[in-house]
């Protein structure tokens, strides 16, 4: 017997019982941005290899181990993106999109990195994001925060996550600070793990980020970036938490918040849940005002955030797992001869014309009338049509709510059409 090929480990299917959590979030999702005046763009899955190399950082976790990168034909170095906001930036300056222009705009979709597969946390893993371009004050930033508050809220999962925020300066006040962190770091090596003191010379406020228990206690008595910032960016970040306080959101301002990408200045944040075990963090984003220079384009004040699809659905089904139904289907048309078939079929097809978003099955196959309604229960339905020997004889047929104790009614295709144009649930 020939051997069943499984998936690549980390890369998981998404089964059609599953989906329709998905579609429901990524529709909320896609209405906010929307809403919020952003407009959406897609670029490709393979990028060129240099773009994160330049952008992301080549002393990082994912250029260093995590990227998957290829030859391919032509000898170029080429990698499945890990990340979007890098590709973003590209296609905007490849595209003329950042020429005296603000964009709001927003991304859904797939990406990769060789980590150790686990819960909430896979190698090909889904985010959707929204990165803003020529805006520098921190009305802007309370603004895309407040979006993706927004996101949780019509979630109902506000009160399941935190709203942790800090802000991590210019590039010349870290590299004063990184001064004093080395020299304190330097003086705990012992308490330092493998990761850490790789990161010591090259990066050490990856230090401050790291997840082990076993360093918490070093790593609290560290210098505070925010004891270290310029001016401007400290009035940046109190003039943020003033916005964010008149808007009523509540958040906790965390020092030791530096996210693990290189291109981040200024205001970070990220929403953790306590619900998820290790992989806490739901959403994150900030600032990278120095990133479109840094890929070639001139200088252009930018931020974003990203939510883990992953991460967000698994808190929905944690939080509120019978909140979301777990069928699109509204109607289950069900048939009992060839010629009543062929009457539902013209009919299935009419009623879809007829009433905007109607999702309508029809049965196929054949079996009794039994057999169908057993299946139409099963299906999800709220309604089923029936039209067996007697309807087809008499032109009209019969609606049965599956979901609530009504009488089954029996109605002209008109009528048929206007009561479920009128009594169908709106899904999705």
């Amino acid at each position: 017997m020939t051997e069943i090929i499984q998936a690549v480990r980390g890369m998981n299917d998404i089964l059609p019982s599953e989906t329709y959590e998905w579609q429901y979030v990524e529709h909320i999702m896609r209405q906010l941005y929307q809403s919020h005046g952003y407009q959406e763009i897609r670029f490709p899955i393979v990028e060129k290899t240099e773009l994160f190399k330049r952008s992301i950082g080549e002393v990082t976790d994912i250029v260093e181990k995590e990227m998957y990168t290829f030859l391919d034909r032509n000898e170029e170095s080429l990698s499945l993106r890990p990340e979007g906001t890098a590709c973003c930036v590209r296609a905007t300056l490849e595209h003329g999109l950042l020429h005296n222009q603000i964009q709001r705009l927003w991304y859904a979709g797939p990406y990769f990195r060789h980590e150790r597969p686990q819960k909430g946390r896979y190698r090909q893993f889904h985010q959707c994001a929204a990165e803003v371009f020529g805006l520098a004050g921190p009305d802007i930033d309370a603004e895309v925060i407040l979006l993706s508050a927004a996101i949780f809220e019509k979630l109902g999962l506000s009160n399941n996550v935190t709203l942790q925020i800090n802000s991590l300066g210019t590039f010349a006040a870290r590299q004063q600070y990184r001064e004093h962190l080395v020299a304190y770091f330097t003086n705990h090596k012992a308490d330092l793990d493998e990761d850490s003191l790789r990161r010591l010379d090259k990066n050490p406020l990856r230090i401050l980020d790291s997840k082990n228990p076993a360093m918490r206690q070093v790593i609290e008595n560290a210098p505070k970036l925010l004891d270290h910032l310029d001016e401007e960016s400290l009035a940046h970040f109190a003039t943020l938490q003033s916005y964010l306080k008149q808007a009523g959101l509540r958040f906790e301002v965390n020092p030791c918040l530096v996210r693990g990408l290189d291109y981040y200045s200024r205001t970070v944040f990220e929403w953790v849940t306590d619900k998820l075990g290790a992989q806490g963090t739901v959403c994150s984003g900030g600032r990278y005002d120095g990133l479109v220079e840094q890929l070639g384009g001139k200088p252009t004040p930018a931020l974003g955030f990203a939510f883990g699809m992953e991460r967000l659905i698994l808190l929905l089904q944690q939080v509120q797992p019978t909140s979301i139904a777990n069928s699109q289907l509204h109607v289950y048309l069900m048939t009992d001869s060839d010629t009543s078939f062929a009457i539902g079929l013209k009919l299935a097809n009419y009623l879809r014309s007829q009433v905007s978003g109607l999702n309508i099955l029809l049965h196929c196959g054949g079996g009794s009338l039994k057999n169908q309604f057993k299946k139409a229960d099963k299906s999800g339905a709220e309604y089923a049509i029936i039209i067996g020997e007697e309807e087809a004889k008499t032109g009209l047929v019969s609606l049965k709510n599956l979901r609530k104790e009504m009488p089954q009614q029996t109605l002209d295709e008109d009528k048929l059409a206007e009561y479920l144009k009128l009594h169908v649930s709106k899904k999705g």
